[in-house]
């Protein structure tokens, strides 16, 4: 199945935003690239690593605001039923 969702560039912007911060976690930050890497493509979706980092950023109430909009990107982007 196609997956038509692409990262918006508000989206794009936070994730490029947490990748550059040097303060953010490992699972803001792989959330963060996934989001990223989309942005270019609609061929890609989000790995099943990702989508778990994406939640627990969601979840975690110390993480920004650009780390959560990457986050939930990400999370949104993730195909049901698929590994990757």
């Amino acid at each position: 199945m196609a997956k038509s969702k692409q990262t918006g560039s508000k989206a794009a912007g936070a994730a490029a935003k947490v990748l550059g911060a040097k303060s953010t976690g490992s699972k803001s930050k792989t959330a963060a690239g996934s989001t990223l890497i989309q942005s270019k493509t609609i061929k890609e979706s989000t790995s099943t690593k990702a989508a778990s980092a994406a939640s627990n950023v969601l979840r975690d109430g110390r993480t920004s605001k650009n780390s959560k909009t990457a986050a939930g990107s990400a999370l949104s982007q993730k195909v049901k039923g698929t590994k990757k």
